[in-house]
């Protein structure tokens, strides 16, 4: 099953993995912070994911790795 992996200690929590999404599946995590007082980016819905790698194509900080 494809799926992403954040580094969270990385992520900013910018939210344009989110928006680069096209099935709208990506959120931030607003419950939690990671180490740098960021809410990260994780993927919601993980059984809809089809590894398109937008969200890490758009990442700036290539905090997102895809695994098909």
């Amino acid at each position: 099953m494809p799926r992403i992996l954040v580094d969270e200690a990385v992520c900013k929590g910018c939210g344009l993995c989110a928006n680069a999404c096209p099935l709208h599946i990506i959120a931030l995590d607003t419950g939690r912070l990671n180490s740098k007082g960021y809410h990260p980016a994780q993927l919601m819905e993980p059984d809809k994911c089809v590894a398109c790698a937008a969200c890490a194509a758009m990442c700036p900080d290539t905090a997102i790795t895809v695994e098909k």
